[in-house]
Formats: structure tokens, sequence, C-alpha cells
């Protein structure tokens, strides 16, 4: 069959419409959907579009767009491929699609808004490209990820892996809180430090690391400890902060600065063999002072040098820590606020209670 005749039968089953029709339809709550491959799009785009080419419409627009009631207003350069895709929607469940004539085109012709999208270099596409892969992160996502700025709070055994992760996910800024020097017994879990950076300010060290990592993260340093009298001026300006404290001093400091500045904080925390994840978001959860209301007694609570704790274990929390700020990020998934998610080394367990 020629397709001139193929594309006549698609239309008869599809429904297609102007411009200006699908402009008002946008206006109402539709979800604008480009069907185009990645280079047109480059060369310009419908602000709030979706892009999904037209190769991966199957397998990705149920991550996409999973209400199949939503409406939808399918866009191509033409409207070609959008009928297509149209069709191809209808038959996947879609029930309220609609296809644009003379797509992106006559977009621009009608005199509607569009614009020529930021666009990732070639070097950076092919580093991201696993990202890009990802409906719920593509192009859009890696760009918030580039614009955004996660403050770390330690350089040990929880900031090492984290920063590690952020910034090979592309994560823009990373700010890194850390007083202390490299010493030989923080090689055993802390692995963004070396036996070369012995005596090094941790701050440094990290540093050092992430720029051989990703060259496009800026590292910004703070070479001095977090306490009641700078935890507001240093978590100021940050979208996320990651809680590597060893401390409670420290950690009551870093709650009271997010909730006085309504930045989340991704805390994590290790002793022996367990360890500990939670995301305290001001207005959205309970804070860590509402899980730990005052400090326990030394005596109950030693820290690492004098307890111990497995080399691997920080390796496996501060990675979660990585992931829930991504999805903070990213406004993706369910993060774990007003949740501590625990892990069981010695028994390869996972257990969650609500706070």
């Amino acid at each position: 069959m020629a397709l001139r005749e193929l594309l006549e039968q698609v239309r008869a089953r599809i429904r297609e419409i102007d411009p200006d029709d699908a402009a008002a339809l946008l206006e109402q709550g539709a979800s604008l959907l480009d069907v185009r491959e990645a280079d047109e799009v480059m060369s310009g785009s419908v602000p709030g579009s979706q892009h999904i080419p037209r190769g991966l419409l199957e397998t990705s627009v149920a991550t996409a767009i999973p209400d199949l009631g939503h409406p939808i207003v399918v866009m191509c350069a033409g409207g070609t491929r959008s009928a297509f895709a149209a069709d191809t929607l209808a038959q996947l469940g879609y029930t309220d699609v609609t296809s644009m004539s003379g797509g992106f085109d006559a977009w621009k012709a009608a005199g509607h808004a569009w614009g020529e999208p930021r666009a990732l270099s070639a070097e950076q596409r092919a580093r991201y490209q696993r990202h890009l892969n990802l409906p719920e992160v593509g192009e859009h996502g890696q760009q918030r990820l580039l614009d955004s700025k996660v403050l770390l709070v330690g350089a040990g055994g929880l900031g090492s892996p984290a920063a590690l992760y952020l910034a090979a996910a592309g994560v823009g800024t990373i700010g890194i809180v850390d007083a202390d020097s490299v010493d030989r017994s923080n090689l055993q879990r802390q692995v963004i430090h070396g036996i070369d950076r012995l005596g090094m300010s941790k701050v440094d060290s990290a540093a050092r690391t992430i720029a051989n990592i990703n060259p496009d993260v800026a590292v910004e340093r703070f070479d001095v400890r977090m306490g009641t009298d700078n935890a507001t001026s240093l978590c100021e300006g940050w979208d996320v902060i990651v809680d590597g404290a060893d401390n409670f001093e420290t950690r009551y400091a870093l709650d009271d600065a997010s909730t006085t500045l309504g930045v989340p904080v991704v805390h994590g925390s290790i002793f022996r063999f367990e360890g500990q994840v939670a995301v305290f978001a001001p207005g959205r959860g309970p804070s860590y002072r509402d899980m730990i209301p005052s400090a326990p007694p030394a005596e109950l609570a030693p820290n690492c040098s004098e307890a111990g704790v497995l080399g691997a274990l920080p390796g496996i929390v501060g990675s979660l820590q990585a992931i829930e700020t991504i999805k903070l990020l990213l406004d993706l998934g369910d993060p774990l606020i007003g949740r501590l998610l625990v892990f069981d080394a010695l028994d390869m367990e996972f257990r969650e209670y609500l706070l």
C-alpha cells in the first residue's frame, strides 16, 4: 500500500486540529507531545512540550503520560508523523488524542510562542545519554540537574559516595562543608579520598576528585565546621542539602537552618552494620528534631571512631542519599518524606518506619 493511501486511512481514524485549536487545548490543560527527532527539536520547540521521538513512542509514552484519559495534542514538523503517532496512541488505549495539522511549521506560521531550547553539547549528550534515555529525566531534566545546587555537609563516609554520584549525574554546583583533613583511618570507607591526599583538607581532596569525574560540576569549598553560628549562612541558596554529619550538634544546627530557609535535607547516618536515610522537607513532613527531639547520652551514641563501621556500609547509604537528592531536584517518585528507611547489612534487610 502506498504511503499516501495509508496516511489517508490513518487520518480517517484520528482527529486533526489546526494550531489555533491546539493552542486553545493547551491552555485548557492538554499536553503537547512533540514526536520529532532530537536534532529537529534543537532548532526550536514549543514551551512546555514533552519530547518523545516517534521511534520511542510505544516504549516511553506510558511513563511520560500515564493517564490514558489525559488530553494529548501530538505535533511533528509537518503533520504526518503526528498523525501516525496519534493513531498509535489510540491503539495503546489513549482516549483523547488529536494530531496538529501542519506541525511545528504551521505553529510558527500562526504566530504562536516557540523558542530555541538550550542544547547540551555533543560531549554532554554522550556523557548523560543514559539519563536522556529515561523519559522521567530526558534533556529537560538533565538541564535541571546542571542548573541545580546541592550542599554536602561532610566529605566523609556518607559525603564521599553522595558526592561521587551527584557529580557523575551532572549536578551543576556542589558545595562541600568539612573542616577535617584526610587521615589514613578515613581510607577504609571515604572513597573520594586517596593515599596521595593524606594531610590535605577534605574539601580540597573532594574537589579534586569531582573535577576528574565531571568538568561540568563547579565545587564550592567551605573548610569550616557547621554549627549554630554559621549553619543558616552556609545553607542559604541551595536547592537540597545532604546531611553526612557525624554528630548531633551539627545535625540540630542543620535542621534549624533548613526549617528557617525552607531547604530540604536528605539525612543519612551509619552505625556499625546499620544505616538510616530520611528526607526532612520543611512544610511537607517532620523535621530531624521531630524524629530525635534531643540528643541521647554520649555513652548511648558512640561515633564511628569509637564503635566502628563496616567500610562498604556508607557506600550504600550515601548512594541512597544521592538518589533521594536527584528525586527532589527533578520532582520524581516518592521521596522519603515522613519515612525512615533502615538498612541492616548483616541481615541484608531494609525496614521502613513512619515518622
